[in-house]
């Protein structure tokens, strides 16, 4: 890893990411043996929109790697309320702290605020461009399920802002997979994203009916439709429930089959999915703490 910031997964090798997962096995493992690999770091958590699992994760992995966290709190508690601007707030906290953790509802937001810094930046979504430390947990989740080697995954939902969707994707052309894609015609993967998977030689292929794909699948990733990021709420109630599964839709899938979700759900996968042995998302969840203390361990400059 000699990454000084973690922007986009496209960013990622095959050896990036092998590296990474590898390690968070290590530390899965025995996480006891990393408890004060970094006793003397803050990380600095600068949230300007609403998170459970990522945030939550970064600073359970800061804490379990020995180190802290400094937060920003909520955008109304922050000087930010004042008009203080993006690169102007991430200088300030730098001066805190030993890495930052961002989140922002507008995409390339990071890229913008790592011209700003020094100190490591782990983008932690931005808008609807990528999440790429939920994908290296996502691709954790996988390879601890179904391998990746002649890998069929489908992801399925909103394809068009789902910024797990996007990441996922890009680093899905370093292993051996076929994607499919299942979304509404409105929701499909945007036009930048589909040429980026065509140029790096991706196999792709989009539906509009899971039906016609679902037996052939080893992973179905599924994803919430996001209302938050529709500029007419219209658009959005037109699409809103169309792509479902429950316990009954798995009866024509593999007995192995890996159901994710990057979480939160809303219906989009019935409750009584969670009964059955596909359901993975939340240990894809949990999966958050090792992966995150691996690539903070990694960016820091711990020896492995």
């Amino acid at each position: 890893m000699r990454h000084d910031h973690i922007i986009s997964a496209k960013q990622l090798s095959r050896g990036d990411i092998e590296t990474v997962l590898d390690h968070a096995a290590d530390i899965a493992a025995d996480p006891g043996a990393f408890a004060d690999r970094h006793s003397d770091t803050l990380l600095g958590l600068l949230f300007f929109e609403p998170s459970t699992r990522t945030k939550m994760s970064f600073t359970t992995a800061m804490k379990r790697l020995g180190g802290d966290i400094v937060d920003m709190g909520s955008v109304e508690s922050s000087s930010v309320k004042k008009g203080e601007s993006l690169a102007d707030t991430v200088r300030v906290v730098e001066g805190y702290t030993d890495a930052l953790v961002l989140r922002h509802p507008m995409e390339g937001s990071a890229k913008m605020a790592s011209e700003f810094v020094d100190v490591p930046l782990v983008n932690a979504g931005d808008g609807a461009g990528q999440h790429p430390t939920q994908t290296l947990l996502d691709l954790y989740t996988i390879r601890e399920n179904a391998g990746f080697e002649d890998l069929t995954i489908g992801i399925m939902g909103d394809l068009k802002y789902g910024r797990t969707v996007h990441s996922l994707a890009h680093a899905l052309t370093t292993v051996d997979a076929r994607q499919h894609f299942i979304s509404p015609e409105s929701l499909q993967l945007p036009r930048s994203v589909r040429y980026d998977l065509h140029e790096a030689g991706a196999g792709i292929r989009e539906h509009t009916d899971l039906d016609e794909i679902l037996p052939d699948l080893d992973v179905l990733y599924v994803t919430r439709i996001q209302a938050e990021r529709f500029p007419d709420e219209s658009e959005y109630r037109e699409v809103a429930g169309q792509y479902q599964i429950d316990a009954d839709t798995l009866d024509a899938a593999k007995d192995d089959l890996t159901v994710m979700h990057p979480l939160p759900r809303v219906d989009e996968i019935a409750h009584d999915v969670d009964e059955t042995t596909h359901a993975q998302y939340f240990q894809q969840a949990h999966n958050g703490v090792p992966v995150r203390m691996a690539l903070l361990d990694l960016m820091l400059g711990g020896d492995q």
